[in-house]
């Protein structure tokens, strides 16, 4: 069973965090939360969030369903990060420039499936 999660605008540009979603991409998902438990990038806490939303997703929809999930045999089948929308700023400069500032975004997608047995 499939089950996703969107973060929507996250204020990180999508660079920094696909380095953080490239260590989860593929593992069981409780060892994906200890590597973003202990990871040292600030990317780790929103991803971290999508995961557990995702994980969630998965025990709603086996509710529904009427069948049991067991958490363990969870893994994370898709994790990937799209550019969202930059937010423009200004920035003032020496003899009355401008230079502009980018405040960039980004959505985080992460897709946990039960494995195969």
């Amino acid at each position: 069973m499939e089950a996703r999660a969107i973060a929507r605008g996250v204020r990180m540009s999508a660079r920094k965090v696909r380095l953080v979603v490239d260590q989860i991409r593929g593992k069981p998902v409780n060892e994906a939360y200890a590597a973003l438990q202990f990871s040292k990038k600030r990317a780790a806490e929103p991803v971290g969030k999508t995961l557990r939303s995702a994980v969630a997703n998965a025990q709603e929809r086996s509710q529904d369903d009427g069948s049991v999930l067991d958490v363990d045999e969870l893994f994370v089948s898709e994790a990937y990060v799209d550019e969202g929308p930059t937010l423009r700023r200004w920035r003032a400069r020496a003899q009355g420039r401008a230079s502009p500032i980018r405040k960039r975004t980004s959505h985080i997608t992460v897709v946990v499936d039960q494995k195969d047995s």
